[in-house]
């Protein structure tokens, strides 16, 4: 199983590929995955149903105790193979669903297959933290995949409303998980239902489980998300909302009913809302002319039967539903890819637009006829034998005095009658050929005969309405051990005098004639409803569902713009001193509430602080006395490089070199940007509460200068850095204790800063090229001179003799920089550049040797990095930003990416060892010629560092020094043309 969902999440990575190849094709590819996981839940049949449980487990997170267990019993067995087959064949199915299309398929089909692994180990793991995972990871990918017409608006609104519902019914759900972790102290959930624990806690839990679930399952309130996804193609509709997605939740109400079944809160919320749900959907099925949204409410409708009968949780009850719920997966599934065919061959689902199809498809029409059939529980389908179980549960608790059983069988007797209407009508408006108001045939719709392929599919999944039901003692056996996991009855009602049993035929009981009532009925139902054509306009109520959660988001939405024309308003003096007012109450409140204070100070630890303190203190007050902005920023720089005295005298050679570089890389994105601003402070806007100002900086200096003070006299244990100098070199296998402690020792804490760092980049970029980050700076520089050349040609020959010709000069550099032909005559430096193509590869290969030599010597991928983006800075600097396209060609999005995945990798290719994630690896060896050669994997994670570095000084240029070059250069071109 383990292997198997491994496979889910690695081969998709491989579809878009393989649709480039061999187009909808590539979707029999796909289907293998589904196909081999099928075969082995099937292959496990006889273990399941002999009480074997399959049980696999993998240490993931050993501190949390979390594990990705999996574990296959007789629901999680049902729920594999209903997701698993159903999504084979909704493959085969999409290959001819897009035939002919390749835009979007490859992405369509890796989200589908991932979305396939993703419910497979929902279905199928025993750790509830890990089964949330996968729940929000369903939702992620569903969103993708409903909003696969992303071009329409009604896709994306569709995608985003799906989306909402769903996550924040899985957050609540998530809040319920954590009650019940700490209730009881394991994640297992086979263990939390053996437990079974009690109490206040437990209901609340429970009841945040069932929101969860709910949510999901499309039951009321949250119905509305449901019918909105079916802008979804009909793949997804048939295998999301029909046998996977929507199933999710009925699980976990199925999973949990046996046990928790009797709290107090779980029946009034489960039977209640599935009987309401039922009635619900039925009935606006009814009133349907699409013919997908006849199918998507009377899913809503399905799942609130399967809600109450699942959720009932006695053993009759919990044997029948799980009938019902495979039953359910293989009609709707058929209708959904029956709609489909429908759909692709005329371009139409409108009842109103069908006449005459069935006469044309006899096949599709008479296995569409079978799966209608099944829902309505007709003989001898399986849908026939789910029902009558369904209602013999029922109707025993209810003649044994079970309120809630009767209201459960009062609703479900009505559902059904609107469950076979509706199935008519579906019928009706698919196949039948119609009559205008004046009583005449319409013209027949042409029906163009699709491929065989395209209907293997739907009649595969009718096909197994009927051999499932056949095969009903052989199914009632292996969903056996599920139903023994309930109790047999209701506590304080008479248990049933005979174990539960599905049959085909139990005989003229009461059940069969409610059953048959509610087939007749349901037809009387379809020919009034059919007859009043004002029955599908007229409105129910003045609202629907959609429309209140549509004035929700827009309330929402409102209040979002209200809050933030209060508190962002644009001066960024008012955030950064609310900051501080914050920093200032929180940290003194925090100092004065200590009761006692330790200061361990003195007066300097060496002499060079004597020096260079003072001057830091006066260039921070010379800088807040600035009136020039540049003044001010390198009056600030001054203390970043007395910190830089301070750490180099100190033993720390390292920060001492990453200080210089920051500093220096800093005051070139300070220089960049003030280019475009005034030079002068308060030059448009003068600064207000000049004394306000001062007391706050001033209190923000004595609390930060207090908290020091504080923090390092209140140490009274031995610090855990006396040991990493150990820990370096015995774990990291390296002597600078800085650079091992940021690749190997707190590698994950680095691998947050990488991502801020990408943030970052990101931000800056989009601030400034606002719609695209396109850079075709090289592209320029390409046709300019790159060698020195002297094309030598034979002597001309002349009325005044041989001659020689005039030199051919064309390929000789006019500079020494290639982007030096583009900068302005009185911009241009011959020195500087002279010194730029001098130092430029030195300075690379400096930043090299920092990048390799940093695990044992001052270095690393970071400072590394800085100095290779000196180096790029020095080519700007010289050369404008045409230079700078010649200079580094490379995207700066790229080479953030790849820094990012290497790190990356790090983390996640010790498991494929049986390793903690960004576990190193230490190998040494002799080389000829070379000799004694020592390497550590974590090298490769400093790598990384040195790409986003490199990545993130290079965006930074190209977004405040190249883009706003060029935004000058067109501002100053439109002032030109306008004079």
């Amino acid at each position: 199983m383990l292997p198997l969902l491994g496979a889910f999440f690695l081969v998709p990575l491989l579809l878009p590929w393989l649709v480039k190849v061999l187009g909808a094709r590539a979707f029999y590819v796909a289907a293998l995955l589904p196909v081999g996981a099928f075969v082995h839940a099937a292959m496990s049949t006889a273990a399941v149903r002999d009480g074997n449980i399959p049980f696999e487990t993998y240490e993931w997170i050993p501190a949390l105790g979390i594990q990705i267990s999996m574990r296959m019993d007789t629901l999680s067995w049902v729920l594999a193979l209903i997701v698993t087959g159903v999504g084979a064949l909704v493959m085969f199915y999409c290959r001819w669903y897009f035939r002919g299309k390749t835009q979007g398929v490859g992405l369509f089909s890796a989200v589908l297959l991932a979305f396939a692994g993703a419910m497979y180990g929902l279905v199928l793991t025993d750790d509830i933290v890990l089964l949330v995972m996968f729940w929000e990871v369903t939702s992620i990918l569903s969103y993708l995949l409903i909003g696969f017409y992303h071009v329409r608006g009604a896709s994306r609104r569709a995608a985003l409303q799906a989306l909402l519902v769903t996550t924040i019914g899985g957050l609540v759900m998530l809040v319920g998980v954590v009650l019940l972790v700490v209730e009881t102290g394991t994640t297992s959930l086979s263990a939390i239902l053996e437990l079974a624990p009690t109490g206040a806690t437990v209901d609340a839990a429970l009841v945040l489980l069932l929101v969860g679930a709910l949510s999901k399952s499309a039951i009321f309130p949250f119905h509305f998300w449901l019918p909105g996804a079916m802008a979804a193609p009909t793949p997804v509709s048939a295998y999301l909302h029909a046998a996977a997605m929507v199933k999710a939740g009925i699980y976990l109400i199925a999973r949990f009913a046996p046990v928790f079944a009797f709290a107090a809160p779980w029946r009034p919320i489960v039977i209640a809302l599935g009987v309401f749900t039922m009635l619900l959907g039925g009935f606006q099925a009814l009133r349907e002319s699409d013919l997908k949204r006849v199918l998507a409410f009377g899913t809503v409708s399905q799942l609130g039967f399967l809600t109450i009968v699942l959720g009932y949780g006695t053993q009759e009850a919990a044997l029948a539903g799980l009938a019902l719920l495979l039953s359910h997966a293989l009609f709707k599934s058929s209708l959904f890819l029956v709609v489909g065919v429908i759909d692709r061959q005329l371009n139409t689902r409108d009842i109103g637009e069908l006449s005459g199809v069935g006469r044309q498809a006899p096949v599709l029409a008479t296995f569409s006829a079978i799966a209608v059939a099944c829902m309505a529980g007709v003989i001898p389908t399986i849908g026939f034998v789910a029902k009558e179980g369904v209602l013999a549960a029922l109707l025993e608790e209810a003649l044994h005095g079970g309120a809630w059983a009767l209201v459960a069988l009062l609703g479900v007797v009505l559902g059904s009658i609107l469950t076979a209407a509706y199935g008519l009508r579906f019928l009706w408006g698919a196949f039948a050929t119609k009559r205008d108001a004046a009583g005449a045939r319409r013209e027949r719709t042409e029906w163009p005969d699709p491929p065989l392929g395209f209907l293997g599919a739907p009649v595969v999944l009718s096909t197994l309405t009927v051999v499932a039901g056949i095969a009903t003692p052989w199914v009632d056996a292996v969903l056996q051990p599920y139903a023994r996991t309930a109790a047999a009855a209701t506590p304080g009602l008479a248990a049933p005098e005979s174990t539960p049993h599905l049959a085909l035929w139990h005989g003229f009981e009461p059940v069969l004639w409610i059953s048959l009532g509610t087939i007749v009925l349901g037809v009387g139902v379809f020919l009034i409803t059919a007859r009043k054509s004002r029955f599908t306009t007229m409105r129910m109520l003045p609202f629907t569902a959609t429309d209140v959660y549509n004035a929700t988001i827009r309330a929402i939405a409102r209040l979002a713009v209200f809050t933030t024309s209060l508190t962002q308003r644009g001066s960024l003096p008012v955030y950064v001193g609310t900051i501080f007012v914050v920093f200032v109450a929180a940290e003194g409140t925090a100092l004065l509430s200590s009761p006692t204070w330790r200061a361990d100070l003195a007066a300097w630890q060496t002499p060079v602080q004597l020096a260079v303190a003072p001057v830091m203190i006066a260039a921070g007050l010379l800088a807040v006395s600035a009136r020039k902005r540049y003044t001010g920023v390198v009056l600030v720089s001054v203390t970043g490089l007395g910190m830089v005295v301070l750490f180099a005298t100190s033993g720390a050679p390292d920060l001492a070199l990453t200080q210089i570089l920051v500093e220096t890389v800093t005051l070139v994105a300070f220089a960049l940007v003030l280019r475009r601003i005034p030079a002068r402070m308060g030059e448009h806007n003068a600064s207000v509460w000049p004394i306000a100002r001062a007391v706050l900086a001033t209190a923000v200096g004595v609390t930060m200068a207090l908290v020091a003070i504080v923090a390092t006299s209140a140490r009274v244990e031995r610090p855990i850095s006396d040991s990493w100098p150990m820990l370096a070199y015995e774990i990291g296998h390296g002597q600078n204790v800085v650079n091992v402690a940021l690749v190997d020792l707190r590698g994950w804490d680095t691998m947050g800063e990488l991502s801020v760092l990408i943030l970052a980049a990101t931000g800056v970029a989009s601030l400034v090229f606002v719609t695209h980050r396109a850079d075709t700076l090289s592209d320029f520089t390409a046709p300019l001179p790159r060698l020195r050349r002297r094309v030598r040609s034979p002597l001309v020959e002349t009325d005044e003799g041989p001659r020689a010709p005039t030199p051919d000069t064309r390929h000789q550099p006019q500079t020494w920089l290639l982007g030096g032909q583009k900068v302005r005559p009185e911009n241009r430096s011959i020195v500087l550049e002279v010194i730029v193509r001098v130092l430029f590869h030195s300075i690379v290969i400096v930043s090299l040797y920092l990048l390799f030599a940093g695990h044992n010597l001052p270095g690393g991928g970071f400072a590394g990095g800085l100095v290779a983006g000196m180096a790029l800075v020095m080519r700007y600097v010289a050369g404008g930003r045409y230079e700078l396209g010649a200079a580094a060609p490379a995207d700066a999005g790229r080479l953030l990416g790849a820094g990012m995945t290497l790190a990356a990798a790090c983390a996640v290719v010790p498991l494929f060892f049986g390793e903690a994630p960004l576990t190193s690896a230490f190998i040494e060896t002799e080389l000829p010629l070379i000799g004694h050669v020592e390497f550590v994997t974590s090298t490769i994670f400093d790598v990384g560092v040195y790409l986003v570095v490199i990545g993130l000084v290079l965006d930074v240029l190209r977004s405040l020094g190249a883009e706003v070059d060029r935004q000058s250069q067109e501002l100053r071109d439109r002032e030109g043309v306008s004079v």
